[in-house]
């Protein structure tokens, strides 16, 4: 990643107060950028300036909350950056809402919640923020799929695998349609990423197969550089770790045998909700 390549530009992160979305907000701020973060959560928000705080920049953050799922609330927050700045230079859409149920033990409301946060406030977030690009002739906008968007095998999330196949198709329509523009948008597809709340909290890893043992990890630092270096090579896609093209490629032309593989030795025995190391 080139040194300080979004100096000065504006950037906003939605779910950004931890995981993923806190990885990539470091890694903006790193690049030169400042960095507007919204959350929901009042425990990630609190403990996100102390931690800012010890970075060389803390100057670069800004902390809100904000429900994504609430259009309301998601102009309200863009239009305020909009008002200071003057602009927005990159918008990362990363919050999501994760259950990890069957489609009869998953309540309604629950697949209702994770499409709003997950797919809705995507569409909040770029009609808010996209006229703005266009008019001052540049923009970056990611959004976080994931490859249960793409591949789709037992013991997943059906309301999961709906919202990333959903940021999928929406996020490659929408680069058709800005080509030719001055403003690109990336979708970026990880992998299995452990040490956040995902495994920690929602998603235990028996629910993983027997498979995931013999690919590693990411942490979410990982993604958040393979985010900047998409960035700022405009890269369309990126799937993190670029091996996940060869499960896509089974999955569509085999999709008996993805399924097969996934079942082969039951769960997983590796604890994902602890962050990998990098030498692993």
């Amino acid at each position: 990643m080139t040194k300080d390549f979004l100096k000065d530009q504006v950037c906003l992160v939605t779910g950004g107060a931890q995981g993923i979305g806190w990885a990539t907000a470091r890694r903006l701020a790193e690049a030169g950028g400042t960095v507007y973060v919204c959350d929901i959560s009042e425990e990630h928000l609190a403990a996100a300036p102390a931690r800012a705080a010890e970075l060389p920049w803390p100057e670069r953050f800004h902390f809100s909350r904000c429900d994504v799922s609430d259009r309301k609330q998601v102009d309200a927050w863009c239009a305020s950056v909009l008002e200071k700045e003057g602009r927005v230079d990159v918008l990362v859409n990363n919050a999501a809402f994760v259950r990890w149920e069957t489609v009869l033990d998953m309540p309604v409301e629950d697949v209702e919640r994770t499409m709003a946060v997950g797919f809705n406030a995507i569409v909040y977030t770029i009609h808010a923020l996209l006229p703005s690009m266009l008019a001052k002739g540049r923009g970056l906008i990611v959004n976080v799929g994931s490859s249960a968007g793409r591949v789709f095998v037992g013991n997943s999330s059906a309301a999961y695998a709906a919202v990333k196949a959903a940021v999928d198709g929406y996020t490659q329509m929408l680069q058709g349609e800005l080509r030719g523009t001055p403003v690109h948008a990336m979708l970026v597809r990880p992998g299995t990423v452990a040490g956040t709340e995902f495994f920690g909290k929602h998603v235990p890893s028996t629910r993983m197969p027997r498979l995931a043992d013999f690919v590693r990890p990411l942490s979410p630092d990982e993604v958040a550089e393979a985010i900047l270096e998409g960035l700022e090579r405009r890269r369309p896609i990126v799937d993190v770790p670029r091996s996940l093209g060869v499960f896509y490629a089974i999955f569509e032309h085999a999709p008996g045998v993805m399924r097969w593989l996934t079942r082969v030795g039951g769960s997983a025995r590796s604890d994902f909700g602890i962050l990998p190391s990098r030498s692993s």
